[in-house]
């Protein structure tokens, strides 16, 4: 079978989460008179107006296990009352929608114009069990897929039926020659208004692979607004023959919370808070999952249904599967791994890379891995594991299970797995690290050329005698600007003006809390992350992949091996870990004409202000003209 479906199951007993250190890298930067701005700029789709009680049991008196779930009506707890589910979950996404049709797909195919048409609301739905509001597309959860060639242009219609603004931005697209495009609020675009629509309009050139698309207006896309996009090419064909696959799906994790994203950020962003970032109440696979309702009060203000079920990936014995794993939560990292089977790792951010035999994956927020499963067991259901690396979080949630299970069913068996499936066993690893980058060889060869300067970026929060909770790179703490920073600097380029040129000089254009470098045309730059807090950060670049050339858990990086770098065919990607306290190295050749994003792709670490801008090829920039459909939302 080459369907995926999700059926009711039992819970395994819940992990309990363990804590982690507080935040103690106090910097003196910036005023608190920042949260002004940033409530501003932070309300652009969050609604921060929505009141956040936090109904959770306390540590003491949470359940640690839970019962099966046998009925799709009855609770597991008499105490709480619970509303019978609608009997309608036609919001859920067909398991379908996300495979791939391998057979009928031409990969050869002229370039043609792909259009979807998408209507964006907000819905009563229960992915896990529980009732709350998701942000869906069409009335699904979660979002529908995105395919095209290589070399196709992609017509998305986005109609806007939320209360509050949005954007969406393609991750890991180029958007060469079209930056307004890329969907980020504040730099390439205003956001589209309540009640209106917007027309998403480019061409995928050079590149394929794995991608996924987000809303990038507040913390939207961890209500719901995501989806994957996937660029296909005639090239893959050798690889389908190279590994034998024949079957290809893509497969999304993430975190979960119970309450929209948006009630948790006063608390969070408050004064004094020591960045204790949410903590998720669970964690889907394909936008499902089982949950203990008995874990909720009777006074919680939840409903919970005990419906709620697991992702079932149907195999056949004896095949080969792609999947594409992606990650598309906003705070977690996860180990996955897949009882009694190995993965061998074929592409890591839509670079193929030479094959990679792992018993655990270990993916950040943002990232995305293709790997090959060879279904070469006996006969029987396995679990596949998603496991929530806890040690990054700051305080316990008494109701997370940070070990969020799927079903590999030979033969589209529904049955539970059994004794025969058995877990790695692995260590969780206690610094939230991503995969290591040295482990990933792209498939085409391509040298890292000399580097021409190099940028230091220093990361911190600001935290501390009752100061915001608020995230700063070089000084600067970014907030949504009312005017696009394309829309300001393009002018000023055209007439000429070089007074706004401040390479590396700090906050530039004149423009409040926007870091941006202005990199020479064309320059091959590197720039070096030194994180001083005591968090992992995964960087993620708009517009570009990049060159990840070295990294460490040090304080600080060793100059001395400067000059000696590897630069024969390193890890090319556009989202890679900084270590808690430690540094990433990354060279990028400034090709790409835009203004674009580089942040941490945490959502609550966004919403502090942990982003900052590339200005990159002045001198095709001055010659732009804004579309006037992108200009026009600014006046809407």
């Amino acid at each position: 079978m080459t369907s995926e479906q999700s059926i009711a199951a039992a819970p395994d007993k819940a992990a309990s989460t363990r804590l982690w250190w507080k935040r103690r890298a106090i910097i003196a930067l910036g005023s608190i008179g920042v949260f002004v701005a940033l409530a501003l700029g932070l309300g652009i789709g969050l609604g921060l107006g929505l009141k956040h009680d936090d109904h959770r049991l306390s540590a003491s008196s949470a359940s640690s296990s839970s019962t099966a779930s046998t009925s799709a009506t009855s609770s597991t707890s008499s105490s709480l009352e619970y509303n019978p589910p609608l009997g309608n979950e036609s919001w859920r996404l067909p398991p379908s929608e996300y495979v791939l049709d391998m057979k009928s797909w031409d990969l050869n195919a002229e370039p043609a114009t792909r259009v979807y048409n998408w209507t964006i609301s907000v819905i009563d739905a229960f992915p896990d069990g529980v009732l709350r509001q998701v942000l869906v597309i069409n009335g699904r959860y979660p979002g529908p897929m995105v395919r095209v060639n290589r070399g196709d242009r992609l017509l998305i219609n986005v109609t806007n039926n939320m209360p509050n603004a949005t954007t969406i931005h393609y991750h890991g697209l180029f958007q060469n020659g079209t930056n307004w495009m890329d969907g980020v609020p504040g730099i390439t675009q205003c956001p589209i208004p309540p009640g209106q629509s917007f027309l998403y309009n480019f061409t995928v050139d050079n590149q394929f692979g794995t991608f996924w698309y987000h809303s990038h207006a507040g913390t939207q896309r961890m209500d719901g607004l995501f989806g994957p996009l996937i660029i296909h090419a005639p090239e893959e064909a050798e690889y389908q023959t190279r590994y034998g696959y024949t079957q290809d799906q893509v497969m999304v994790i993430q975190d979960y919370y119970h309450d929209l994203s948006a009630a948790y950020l006063p608390e969070y962003l408050a004064p004094g808070n020591e960045n204790t970032e949410p903590v998720p109440d669970n964690g889907l696979i394909q936008g499902t999952n089982y949950f203990n309702c008995s874990l909720y009060q009777a006074n919680s203000g939840y409903t919970c249904y005990d419906n709620s079920t697991r992702a079932l990936f149907p195999v056949e014995q004896n095949t080969k599967t792609r999947f594409r794993i992606i990650n598309m939560g906003g705070f977690a990292t996860f180990q996955f791994t897949i009882d009694n089977h190995t993965m061998t790792v074929i592409e890591g951010d839509s670079t193929m890379v030479e094959p990679l035999e792992l018993q655990t994956l270990k993916i950040a927020s943002a990232q995305r891995y293709s790997f090959v499963l060879n279904a070469n067991q006996s006969a029987t259901n396995y679990w596949m594991r998603a496991e929530m690396d806890t040690h990054c979080f700051f305080t316990e949630n008494p109701v997370l299970n940070p070990t969020v299970l799927g079903i590999l069913a030979y033969g589209n068996s529904t049955a539970l797995p059994g004794p025969e499936s058995v877990g790695w066993n692995n260590v969780m690893d206690p610094l939230c690290e991503d995969l290591n980058a040295t482990l990933l060889v792209p498939s085409v060869v391509q040298q890292a050329p000399p580097a021409a300067n190099l940028f230091v970026i220093q990361v911190a929060f600001q935290i501390g005698n009752d100061a915001l909770d608020l995230a700063y790179i070089n000084g600067t703490t970014y907030t949504v600007s009312d005017i696009p920073t394309l829309n300001w600097i393009v002018p000023h380029l055209r007439s000429g003006n070089t007074t706004y040129n401040q390479t590396g000089a700090g906050a530039s254009y004149g423009l409040q809390n926007q870091y941006i470098l202005d990199i020479p045309d064309n320059q091959v730059v590197d720039i070096l992350i030194q994180n001083f807090d005591d968090g992992s950060h995964p960087f993620h670049l708009h517009g570009y992949q990049f060159w990840v050339m070295a990294s460490s858990q040090e304080q600080y990086f060793p100059w001395a091996i400067y000059d000696s770098l590897n630069t024969t065919n390193p890890m090319r990607r556009d989202t890679v870990m900084v270590d808690a306290y430690g540094w990433t190295l990354i060279r990028v050749q400034a090709d790409n004409p835009g203004l674009w994003g580089f942040h941490c792709h945490i959502a609550w670490h966004v919403a502090a202000g942990l982003l900052m801008q590339l200005q990159t090829r002045d001198d095709l920039m001055k010659d732009w003209t804004i579309p006037s459909d992108v200009l026009g939302l600014c006046q809407a």
